[in-house]
């Protein structure tokens, strides 16, 4: 069904909705069902009676129900530029890092490097990716997000119903977490609750910036010492919230930022540690805990450290 959007739509399209696109909004399901089109083109069609859903009128707002009918007119789409390629490392990833799979839900030992959607200047992340090695796969959605550079637990929805089911969860802070990193610094305490609220700004070229600042929302993190080294400390840490970069700014506070964080950590440092094997972000997602959305369930996966930071954790001399 999805499978000529790169091509002019030049026929009437009658699309049967089916639990993939149950309760989404009319105007979100066309905008994603023709790429390419501006939305006030799609609004348009919508507020002229053009698009019509069981043979009647129906607002943008509409949410879509198991078995409605859409019609949608002949609309002309846009190339897209280019395809998305997927490189030989992520598609290699995708193949054999599943750590688990069922009928609702696949968890995914994401690998650094890779975003994990498409946009700012990237054509293709790792769910368009995935999409595209899955051509018959009816829905495939993003749960919650990692950075770019950090590697493990990453959970993506295969149908709707568990979606919303998880992003509940996640909005009431009922998944548990777990991460290991490798702080700079030798941090001396066996635990720590960092309790600072964080705001998000706008930095330079639009990216995001997290700083402590009592202005923003709340924030915990629980660290917990699992090795010392040299100049260098193992640690665990458990968020209790889930905002933007929580890990990475709370460590940077405490004066012990991550290895290899290039916003949040020192310049000097960084460079250093690149000397000596550090080339990414020293975070991975370990473990996760949630309720099953649809077994009730708690399920828990772990994420094995990639061999690469493995590899450098042996190089390091402990205390």
């Amino acid at each position: 069904m999805e499978q000529h959007q790169n091509q002019t739509k030049l026929e009437v399209q009658w699309v049967v909705i089916t639990d993939a696109h149950a309760e989404q909004r009319l105007d979100n399901f066309l905008i994603t069902r023709l790429k390419g089109v501006p939305k006030s083109l799609i609004y348009r069609i919508v507020r002229k009676g053009e698009v019509r859903v069981n043979k009647g009128r129906v607002d943008v707002k509409y949410r879509l129900v198991i078995g409605d009918t859409v019609r949608i007119p002949p609309v002309r789409v846009a190339e897209k530029a280019q395809e998305n390629y997927v490189t030989q490392g992520l598609k290699k990833s995708l193949e054999q890092d599943i750590l688990f799979e069922d009928d609702v839900l696949i968890i995914l030992n994401k690998p650094a490097g890779y975003p994990v959607h498409g946009g700012s200047g990237v054509t293709s992340g790792v769910i368009e990716s995935l999409r595209q090695l899955r051509p018959d796969a009816h829905f495939l959605e993003l749960v919650h997000r990692l950075d770019k550079d950090t590697s493990g637990c990453l959970i993506i929805a295969k149908k709707r119903s568990a979606l919303r089911k998880l992003h509940e969860i996640f909005r009431d802070d009922q998944v548990r977490k777990r991460y290991l990193a490798l702080l700079s610094g030798r941090w001396d305490k066996k635990t720590l609750l960092v309790n600072v609220p964080l705001l998000k700004k706008p930095g330079e070229g639009g990216e995001r910036v997290v700083v402590v600042s009592n202005l923003g929302k709340s924030a915990e993190t629980v660290f917990k010492r699992i090795q010392a080294y040299q100049d260098t400390t193992l640690v665990s840490a458990t968020p209790k919230t889930g905002r933007t970069h929580q890990i990475r700014v709370h460590a940077a506070w405490m004066g012990h930022p991550i290895i290899s964080d290039e916003r949040y950590g020192s310049f000097e440092l960084n460079r250093e540690f690149k000397k000596r094997g550090y080339k990414r972000l020293f975070l991975h997602a370990e473990r996760l805990e949630f309720v099953h959305p649809v077994s009730g369930e708690i399920v828990a996966f772990n994420a094995p450290l990639p061999k690469s930071l493995q590899d450098l954790l042996a190089n390091e001399k402990p205390l």
